[in-house]
Parts: C-alpha cells; sequence; structure tokens
C-alpha cells in the first residue's frame, strides 16, 4: 500500500505536487488515467482569469492551483442513499458537462464572459442556467487549453477537502466552506449577476447536455 504524504499545511503532497498534472483531453479519453474511485481533486490554471486575486496562490511548474474538489459528497443524514458517483465521472462532467451540472464552469463561465464573448442563459424548463451552445463550446476549449487536474483517491474525501481549505492554502474559485470571505463573495455575486440577466432574457430552447462522450 502506498504511503500517503502530507505537508505541513495537512494537504496531500499528491494535490501540491503530483507526478504528473492530467489535461481535458486525456480526462475525456476512453483510456482516462483518472480513476472511478472516491477522492478529491485539484485544479491547476496555466491562464487565470483576470478578475481572480491568486495572491499566495499555491502553483506547481507554471501552472496555479485555484480549486479543490471532490466526488462523492458526504453521505446525507436524512437517510437518503449516497452517491455513487466517483472522480473520473465528476471531473468528465467539469471538463465536458455544462454549467448547470458543474460549479466550476459555471464559475469559470462567469469570470470568463466578456473575455470569451459568452452568456448565461436560461435553457430547457427555465430552470436550468447554462452558457448554451457554442457558448459551453467555447469553454471547453478554454478549459482544454489552460486547465489541469491532480488527483488522491481516497476514502471520506469530504474530510480531505475540508483540511484543504482550512490549511490556510488560498483556493480563490472554492466556495463552499471557503474560511477566505473575499474570494466566495467575488464569485458570488458575479454568479447571482449573470443569473440576473439571464432572468431578464427569454428562454432558449436547449437540451443542455453533454457534447463530448469521449475522444479517442
Amino acid at each position: 500500500m502506498e504511503i500517503t504524504a502530507w505537508s505541513e499545511q495537512g494537504v496531500p503532497e499528491a494535490l501540491l505536487h503530483p507526478r504528473r498534472l492530467f489535461a481535458g483531453v486525456e480526462v475525456m479519453s476512453r483510456t482516462s488515467p483518472v480513476p472511478r474511485q472516491a477522492g478529491v481533486y485539484a485544479w491547476y490554471f496555466d491562464e487565470t482569469p483576470e478578475k481572480v486575486d491568486v495572491n499566495g496562490c499555491h502553483t506547481f511548474g507554471e501552472k496555479t492551483l485555484l480549486y479543490v474538489g471532490i466526488s462523492p459528497s458526504a453521505p446525507p443524514t436524512n437517510g437518503k442513499a449516497p452517491s455513487r458517483s466517483h472522480l473520473n465521472r465528476r471531473v468528465r462532467t467539469h471538463y465536458g458537462g455544462n454549467a448547470s451540472g458543474s460549479t466550476l464552469r459555471l464559475t469559470l463561465g462567469c469570470l470568463l464572459a466578456d473575455q470569451l464573448k459568452i452568456e448565461l442563459r436560461r435553457v430547457g424548463s427555465g430552470q436550468r442556467y447554462t452558457f448554451t451552445n457554442p457558448g459551453e463550446q467555447v469553454l471547453d476549449r478554454w478549459m482544454d487549453a489552460h486547465a489541469f487536474i491532480a488527483v488522491f483517491p481516497c476514502e471520506r474525501p469530504w474530510e480531505v477537502e475540508g483540511a484543504v481549505l482550512q490549511s490556510g492554502l488560498p483556493l480563490p474559485l472554492n466556495i463552499s466552506g471557503n474560511p477566505q470571505p473575499h474570494h466566495p463573495e467575488l464569485l458570488t455575486q458575479l454568479r447571482c449577476s449573470a443569473r440576473a440577466r439571464a432572468n431578464k432574457l427569454e428562454v432558449i430552447s436547449d437540451a443542455g447536455g453533454p457534447r463530448r462522450s469521449s475522444r479517442s
């Protein structure tokens, strides 16, 4: 069994100094290296949206760590069945889904809306918000070019995520549980403003499903 190394801040070294980072083309391939296991994933970027404060952020090579996430989430306490999701499924949703199913895509799209010329809209029944087509494809291409992940398979990933968020490591794209309030305040305001603008526009008939399932 591989022994897990931890930093002084209580963060798995596999997230801070991974053996390698995976790009979107690898994640979405039929031979994806992301395991079908529970765990924590860390998102690194070689280009940072200009509104994001990266002061003090951890870097690996020339890439900056901006976000951590988990799959599955903590089991519900109301008796409902726990999620059966895993790292592979969740990370593929971030790379190839839409803003309705990925909080990270929603955040990035709102931050990059002016740069990428994309706009959040209500779709389908009007209860979902996405960047529609071709907006989601434009965001796909930006993430493929600039977003990379490290993964840390583990049991009870929600406990590891909590430790990472409380470590003092700046994670400017995390909202829930982020103890550094200026980060989530900015993102929450941007997302609320984008939804408010979308609410003033007509609903678009858009299936909103994934546009790509895998790549060879």
